[in-house]
């Protein structure tokens, strides 16, 4: 199998993989939003936890982790919510890219409604 795939080859195929990791193991009936949503903050939590004492000597592997179990979550509420993720996000950059112009946002972080 050729290992040079295009990022979307790939993120289909991650995807592809965790639906039928989910689905082999008959765990859609709890996949719920509301479950999932929990599970982000609840994994968000984790990572910010890798984070706790020190922010510049963490354990990369911790955050890795976490940061995967976010990501997957994320992907599972697509899933359950029956959107494409891609879609979703491209559509939050748009509604970003209006209410941060670069010309007002740029090296700034004031909250778009004070800019």
């Amino acid at each position: 199998m050729d290992r040079y795939y295009s990022a979307m080859d790939r993120f289909t195929e991650l995807n592809e993989r965790l639906r039928r990791f989910n689905s082999e193991r008959d765990w859609d009936q709890f996949h719920t939003p509301a479950n999932i949503a929990k599970s982000i903050a609840i994994e968000a939590g984790e990572l910010l936890e890798c984070f706790q004492w020190n922010e510049d000597n963490y354990d990369r592997s911790a955050v890795l982790e976490e940061l995967a179990d976010v990501a997957n979550y994320c992907l599972q509420m697509a899933h359950a919510l029956d959107v494409d993720l891609i879609d979703v996000i491209s559509a939050k950059i748009d509604r970003n890219e209006k209410k941060y112009p670069v010309e007002k946002a740029k090296g700034r972080y004031t909250k778009y409604d004070r800019l």
